[in-house]
């Protein structure tokens, strides 16, 4: 059974996400160290130590090997190396947000900005609600299609009635293109 992606990086975290575990990986980076010798270099019980450890272990951070009465714990470099790697990259760290809703922010100024009919009460003065507003607007139109000004001007006009604002926005954020001045207008490829 392998452990998903996001509980993996959860439990990698964890165990690196205590200062006493992160000095017994600094310790097992140097040497090879008892729960004796830890418990003694970190002035901490040997229970706790156990404690730690265990979590290092199940992250796969260290490895123990019995040594007559003792087990010796090592750092797993490789391990180390490896998860890293593969945790910390960019596809990974992705993945941690497979169950949020990316169009939440949208939905919300989108909500704020207009009525039951979809016109908007106002336009957005800051750019990032701005851009938001202009990708709503901009599914009224479709691809492919070329829309002389005036029929651009009859469907903004269902949105807001500062139909330049809108068409100059649309197009100065590569969202709608224009040919010529007054000319046709397209949305651009998404």
């Amino acid at each position: 059974m392998t452990e998903e992606p996001e509980t993996e990086l959860l439990d990698f975290f964890k165990a690196l996400a205590d200062p006493s575990r992160l000095k017994i990986v600094g310790l097992l980076a140097r040497q090879a160290c008892t729960v004796e010798e830890l418990a003694a270099l970190l002035n901490l019980r040997a229970s706790t130590v156990s404690h730690h450890l265990g979590f290092l272990k199940h992250a796969g951070l260290v490895s123990a090997r019995a040594e007559g009465y003792y087990s010796v714990y090592r750092l797993e470099e490789k391990s180390l190396r490896e998860k890293t790697k593969r945790l910390l990259s960019p596809r990974e760290l992705s993945a941690a947000i497979q169950d949020v809703d990316l169009n939440a922010y949208d939905r919300k100024v989108i909500a704020s900005f207009s009525r039951e009919d979809g016109s908007l009460m106002e336009i957005p003065a800051q750019r990032k609600k701005l851009e938001v507003i202009l990708r709503y607007i901009v599914q009224a139109f479709d691809p492919g299609l070329r829309y002389p000004e005036a029929k651009v001007n009859e469907i903004l006009s269902h949105f807001h009635e500062d139909t330049a604002t809108l068409r100059r926005e649309l197009v100065g954020s590569h969202l709608m293109e224009r040919q010529g001045g007054g000319g046709e207008y397209w949305r651009s490829k998404d």
